[in-house]
């Protein structure tokens, strides 16, 4: 019997028939279907429509974050602003592309995930992708609890204000019965087992998004009495903040920059992590279906982001700051219904960062049984040491198959862990920081470049310039990674 193939890039069309050093055919593979899937290895089509991939990712990539926009626009004038906005974009979106195609080498058919690529790619490091991705989910969804404990009384009281009802009731002005009442909306959710299943979520959360992008243009041409006057305003400039306010645009499209009134608080949002779900959910994922995706979601966010950038600047000016909605007067419904609005967006993230963590744990715990097994067997003496040892391909059945047991498990785990640190924590502002400029960094932009030219170097169909790309897109990353690093230890030795 040949040596096993799993882990290894095919280099030449007879290796490219094997897999695991069984013929391609007898898994029902061949070229013409890796990407439509007619084959025993996976269904043929996916339970997602074009339009829900598209919210789902939307909803993933757009956080809070937009809101700091209108201040990093101003650190650079309006053309600098712009440019970087678009040029951030391009460079997410060149991340997910590299994804996608890195998972058509995927089997069985529509099994991809961090894991299963980067057992293709760097088998050694896989297990360590997996388990970095589900402590930044896990990190992420206690940030966004946080959030919303801390956000939920300012958004009442402003509703209270507006309507004139007087003083906020005490059990409603405090945070942590919000985290209860919220929890107990979000624990049916996040025992869904597809992404697919909260494209509803996804819909209410845009919705949110939509209604806070009114509210700035309405308030340009129309400014709330009691309103901060405009600063000055410039086509073009740059001083020393540019420097602190970059890393936002680069993070608003592969993580959310939650803003509260006295903390800015930067988290993960695992853009990338959501695309294998995505990606494998979609009806017929073709690779120009999986373009269109890509090219709706992040063209999709980054005009949000430039249409509250450029309206919040016009708006204020050199005055504006880091929360463009903490700048409008809280006397009208209008504006209050917004702050409600910034919950929603939050609240329903919190089940996206659930169903990756889980399933990257599904993978840990697989492998851990794996360990135990093997030695267990060493023990007994039945290892043959003349026989090479099967790796089992971990990525042969779709997450959504999980055990029922071990996905009730995993997922009350996932939700009484993040409750109870979020219950009683509230601040992990230096611990996100760093999670964020590491992980997001090590995720959207390195591993995408790396795996893509590792699986791909000696594809003779694969374009060069696309190559060299991606080499470009992890050199980048590793630049952002280590800048930003940089900056977050320079404010934590200046604030001490």
């Amino acid at each position: 019997m040949p040596p096993a193939q799993y882990g290894t890039v095919p280099t030449s069309d007879s290796e490219a028939q094997e897999v695991n050093g069984v013929p391609d055919n007898e898994h029902g593979f061949d070229e013409s279907s890796s990407l439509l899937g007619r084959g025993k290895g996976g269904a043929s089509f996916g339970p997602a429509t074009l339009l829900s991939s598209i919210a789902n990712l939307d909803n993933t990539i757009i956080g809070s974050g937009m809101l700091t926009f209108p201040l990093a626009m101003a650190s650079s004038g309006i053309i600098p602003g712009i440019f970087t906005c678009l040029f951030c974009g391009f460079v997410a979106g060149l991340g997910l592309y590299f994804l996608t195609r890195c998972a058509t080498k995927v089997r069985p058919y529509r099994s991809a995930s961090f894991y299963s690529v980067a057992q293709l790619a760097f088998p050694a490091a896989s297990l360590f992708f997996d388990l970095a991705i589900a402590i930044k989910c896990f990190g992420v969804s206690i940030s966004y609890l946080i959030i919303t404990k801390g956000l939920m009384p300012q958004a009442v009281r402003a509703v209270y204000h507006a309507l004139n009802w007087g003083d906020t009731p005490a059990l409603l002005g405090n945070g942590r019965f919000w985290i209860i009442f919220f929890m107990a909306l979000l624990m049916p959710l996040c025992f869904l087992r597809k992404l697919d299943s909260l494209r509803h979520t996804s819909y209410v959360a845009l919705f949110s998004v939509a209604y806070l992008v009114v509210v700035v243009i309405v308030c340009y041409f129309h400014p709330p009495p009691g309103s901060v006057p405009p600063g000055e305003i410039h086509l073009i400039k740059f001083d020393k903040d540019f420097i602190s306010t970059f890393p936002v645009q680069v993070f608003a499209f592969t993580c959310s920059q939650n803003v509260c009134p006295a903390q800015f608080v930067q988290e993960c949002s695992n853009l990338l992590t959501q695309l294998f779900p995505i990606y494998n959910e979609l009806h017929t994922n073709s690779q120009p279906r999986m373009n269109l995706v890509l090219t709706t979601a992040v063209g999709g966010a980054t005009i949000i982001y430039e249409i509250i950038a450029i309206f919040g600047y016009l708006t204020f000016g050199s005055n504006v700051g880091a929360n463009i909605i903490a700048m409008y007067p809280e006397t009208t419904i209008f504006v209050a219904v917004g702050q409600v609005a910034i919950i929603i967006l939050v609240l329903f993230s919190y089940p996206l960062q659930v169903l990756p963590c889980r399933n990257c744990l599904d993978k840990v715990w697989d492998d851990a049984d794996l360990a135990v097994h093997k030695i267990d067997h060493a023990i007994e003496g039945e290892e043959d040491a003349d026989v090479e040892p099967v790796v089992p391909v971990h990525d042969a059945h779709d997450p959504s198959e999980m055990g029922p047991v071990k996905h009730i498990v995993l997922t009350c785990l996932i939700i009484a862990a993040s409750f109870t640190i979020a219950f009683f924590v509230d601040d992990l502002q230096l611990v996100l920081s760093f999670v964020g400029s590491t992980g997001s960094t090590t995720i959207s932009f390195i591993l995408p470049g790396l795996l893509y030219f590792q699986l791909f170097r000696h594809d003779r169909d694969s374009s060069r310039t696309l190559k060299w790309g991606a080499l470009a897109l992890a050199v980048y990353g590793v630049f952002i990674l280590i800048f930003c690093l940089s900056f977050n230890i320079y404010k934590v030795v200046h604030s001490a």
